[in-house]
């Protein structure tokens, strides 16, 4: 499969560029294979899903908070997440600034915004389960704090603009499938995953298993690339894609 011609940057794209042109050196990806990569998707030339790129419509938005070097690894999935959801957002986060922009979309009346984070960590008070109904006019963004599980925690305390907003914590039952970083605990997911479950929640199912199939089949690729193999186009991954493209 050959790169295609990527798409206009999306948010974590334009983070990326940006944290790039802050690095004092080169990012080294630790693991797979050093060289060449496609903009557009980040695997390597000859295992490019850029022709896959989804589109989908819903009215969720979702909004990063990234780690410091979130954007440059190549096994993030928040980039998939802004391929998939058009009103994706993506900021990086530090313990004493904060982008104004940020606040302003917080702050945005269209949005009823909802951290995304365990409810075992937070105020009983504070803690939702559901996404409620809301107003006309007004639509859900899920606050996804993009990070390993230590840093979402210190990201979660040291934001404080973010303690007057509803805590949405999941309770999946479902194990994760994520295979390219590796968690001690089973009810640990990746960030793409937790939107899916969020759009589930919105009452977005097409959108929903796109982005869970999406992630399966960038990680087909990115696994095969690693291991100098070829992807396999009729293998399980790519199927349930092709029947969701065909609903």
């Amino acid at each position: 499969m050959s790169a295609s011609t990527p798409k206009l940057p999306h948010a974590v794209s334009r983070l990326r560029t940006e944290r790039l042109a802050r690095s004092a050196k080169p990012f080294l990806a630790r693991g797979g294979i050093k060289g060449e990569r496609c903009p557009g998707c980040r695997l390597v030339p000859s295992h490019c899903i850029c022709v896959l790129h989804p589109e989908v419509s819903t009215p969720v938005g979702m909004c990063l908070l990234m780690a410091d070097i979130e954007p440059l690894k190549p096994s993030n999935t928040g980039w998939l997440i802004a391929d998939v959801v058009p009103d994706t957002f993506a900021f990086g986060w530090a313990r004493t600034e904060v982008d104004p922009a940020l606040l302003a979309l917080l702050a945005d009346p269209q949005w009823q915004p909802y951290v995304v984070f365990p409810g075992e960590f937070v105020e009983p008070e504070r803690v939702v389960h559901a996404v409620q109904p809301l107003p006309a006019g007004q639509r859900p963004l899920f606050i996804l704090l993009d990070a390993t599980w230590p840093e979402a925690r210190k990201m979660f305390r040291k934001s404080p603009y973010l303690n007057h907003l509803p805590v949405l914590s999941l309770n999946p039952e479902q194990v994760s499938r994520y295979q390219l970083r590796r968690s001690k605990r089973d009810d640990h997911f990746c960030t793409s995953e937790v939107a899916s479950l969020c759009l589930e929640l919105a009452g977005e199912p097409h959108a929903a298993e796109t982005l869970q199939a999406y992630l399966d089949v960038y990680t087909h690729h990115y696994l095969q690339a690693k291991h100098q193999l070829p992807p396999n186009l009729q293998g399980p991954a790519h199927e349930l894609w092709q029947s969701l493209k065909k609903s």
